[in-house]
């Protein structure tokens, strides 16, 4: 395969892996929006959601770092996600 070829490939699977990356951080959109729509997190884990948030968080710095779209954008949509998770376990946690 030329070296022009193997450059417009590689963008492509760039713009895959930034989309998949993207989709793949739905989760922690999905359990929020169940969080806030029912007022109740009693069964969701602080301890699990917040060591998910270091590790999406510290793939966003090493994204930025290495000045990586597809990191920084995935792990961006992320880390939002991740912190609207952890803000309703600590507002409906206890219910």
């Amino acid at each position: 395969m030329e070296n022009a070829a193997k450059k417009k490939l590689f963008r492509y699977y760039e713009w895959y892996m930034m989309a998949m990356g993207i989709i793949g951080q739905i989760l922690y959109y999905a359990q929020a929006v169940k969080i806030f729509y029912t007022q109740a997190a009693k069964d969701v884990s602080l301890l699990g959601f917040l060591l998910g948030f270091v590790a999406v968080s510290s793939w966003l710095l090493y994204g930025v770092l290495i000045k990586n779209r597809p990191l920084i954008y995935a792990n961006a949509v992320a880390v939002i996600g991740a912190f609207l998770v952890l803000v309703g376990i600590l507002m409906y946690g206890n219910r």
